[in-house]
């Protein structure tokens, strides 16, 4: 079974690139205990967009879901939801990512799902 890739896509207006990174900063940990859990990584837009990728690869589709589903990210989505509607910010669908204290960094988001059909990374010397 190949590997699913998740890529949530955030816009995010310049103002809030470094406020986003700095969240993104403060949740390690979160993601990388749940089973199935395969990689993380957050891409920095260098030319022409305002557009975040966060990078996920899991070992299955029912991993992610899991992990969707768990104590944890409900409860971080939730603190984030009470935070930004506490500052006055709605949590309406496609938004919020990038919670944290004063509401959300990101201005939409949207979430691309891949199977992975081929991976290589650098050969090992052995």
């Amino acid at each position: 079974m190949p590997s699913v890739v998740k890529i949530n896509v955030l816009t995010v207006p310049e103002e809030m690139r470094r406020e986003l990174e700095k969240r993104f900063a403060g949740r390690a940990g979160m993601v990388e205990s749940a089973d199935g859990f395969e990689w993380f990584e957050l891409l920095r837009p260098v030319e022409g967009s305002d557009r975040y990728l966060v990078y996920t690869r899991w070992r299955s589709e029912e991993d992610f879901r899991r992990w969707q589903e768990s104590r944890a990210f409900q409860a971080g989505h939730a603190q984030a939801a009470g935070e930004a509607a506490a500052q006055g910010h709605g949590h309406g669908q496609g938004h919020g990512h990038g919670h944290g204290q004063g509401g959300p960094a990101a201005t939409d988001s949207e979430l691309w799902t891949f199977e992975v059909v081929e991976s290589t990374g650098p050969k090992q010397e052995g």
